[in-house]
């Protein structure tokens, strides 16, 4: 009788395993939701040149968005249904990973309708528009807080006059020349993407393609392109100091955007079907984790004085620049660095209407310590991309309070649905 209640066991085990009911996967709450917030992204960028910053979904989506524009109005009322929809989803029967992608889904429609009523002309504060587009609260400090760097940078740069005139001559010793900017720039994102990939497996097919460009309000962009591969362009309106080579390639590609991009395609979208993730909302919280990430990347991946090493037996050399003069010149950036959060406080001041646009550019010359011109530039930037100029300093803090210097940390955000608020976790 024993032998008989132990087979029967067996058999109810094993008529269990293969019943529809205990092998049915959980339904996927964001079935219908994650494609239709790709295609509710696509709709708003036919009214908006520049808001989907990357998308390789389906081209048939693409190519329905642009045969079929939507309107504002008929954008508004999608993106508010699937908010309700979004919100109606339980937290509490999902799993963590899935928690997270309902609050990033959530976030980022968010985002979404705020851009539509700035499309159609709302002017909001400045901190306003952060939060509702970053979802980031901002405390900036007055101008006069960066006096006391100012003064630390005076320390350091000989001579009489203004002293951004001092800077910027002393800066122009460290110009690389434009007929070696190319072979400066590939030894430094080789040497970026040589570390990022000793910690971060990166996707087998890789790859990139490196331009120069001219006209632009920024010195570098990642157009990312699907498939791993992305389009590197920079800025020669100016000329181009040593520090940025380096800088431009861990921010622009490793570990920066372009290893960030191929990340979120792989692991996201083609591991685990989350579609959401293959349009990228430039005006989005989304940007101040890749921004953050980007910049705190170069210290990640040039600790301490790495960096200034690297610059000195390569860089240096192949631009025909003066090593010996390499530390003298980190000293200087390391200085500077302290003053780049008043860029956000110029920007505020100026976008909610406290201070005149001829106020703004003599408020960037002295504190970002640039040229007019470079001033100017940096002022059409604002114009053109309003908050998002808070994703560079602020977005850089959270993520180095959060990664500091553990790479799994940063693969960690880098491939998840993160949110700026999970940086302050």
């Amino acid at each position: 009788m024993r032998l008989i209640a132990v087979l029967a066991a067996v058999l109810w085990l094993a008529a269990c395993a293969i019943s529809p009911r205990a092998t049915a996967p959980a339904a996927d709450p964001f079935a219908a939701i994650a494609p239709a917030y790709v295609k509710l992204v696509l709709g708003v960028g036919e009214h908006e040149d520049g808001y989907v910053d990357a998308y390789y979904g389906p081209a048939e989506w693409q190519a329905e968005a642009k045969a079929n524009k939507r309107s504002i109005p008929e954008l508004k009322a999608e993106a508010d249904r699937l908010l309700a929809a979004t919100a109606a989803i339980d937290a509490r029967r999902l799993d963590p990973l899935s928690r997270q992608r309902k609050a990033f889904l959530h976030a980022h429609l968010t985002a979404v309708r705020f851009r539509l009523d700035m499309i159609e002309g709302l002017k909001p504060r400045f901190v306003d528009e952060a939060k509702a587009l970053f979802a980031v609260d901002l405390d900036l400090k007055p101008l006069a807080y960066y006096d006391r760097y100012l003064a630390e940078v005076d320390a350091l740069v000989p001579g009489d006059g203004p002293l951004g005139d001092r800077v910027e001559a002393f800066r122009n010793r460290f110009v690389i020349p434009k007929d070696r900017l190319e072979p400066v720039f590939r030894a430094a994102i080789a040497e970026c993407r040589r570390r990022t990939a000793a910690h971060i497996a990166l996707p087998a097919d890789e790859s990139f393609a490196l331009e120069f460009v001219t006209n632009k309000s920024w010195s570098g962009y990642n157009w990312y392109k699907g498939s791993a591969h992305s389009l590197i362009q920079v800025n020669t309106d100016f000329p181009i100091f040593i520090d940025r080579a380096v800088d431009l390639g861990c921010h622009e590609g490793y570990p920066g955007h372009h290893t960030h991009n191929a990340l979120l395609e792989q692991r996201l979208v083609k591991d685990r079907g989350f579609v959401e993730f293959s349009v990228y909302p430039l005006f989005s919280p989304l940007s101040v984790i890749a921004e953050g990430t980007s910049n705190h990347g170069v210290d990640l991946a040039f600790p301490g004085a790495e960096k200034t090493r690297f610059e000195a037996e390569v860089l240096y050399p192949l631009a025909g620049l003066d090593p010996k003069e390499a530390e003298a010149y980190d000293r200087l950036l390391q200085a500077m660095s302290r003053l780049a959060l008043a860029r956000m406080t110029i920007a505020r001041d100026y976008l909610d209407g406290a201070i005149d646009r001829e106020t703004a550019i003599a408020m960037a010359q002295k504190y970002q310590l640039i040229s007019r011109q470079r001033a100017e530039q940096s002022i059409r930037f604002t114009e053109g991309y309003r908050t998002y100029v808070i994703n560079y300093g602020l977005g850089e803090e959270m993520a180095r309070a959060y990664v500091g210097d553990d790479w799994k940390r940063m693969e960690q955000v880098l491939s998840r649905p993160t949110l700026p608020g999970d940086l302050l976790r």
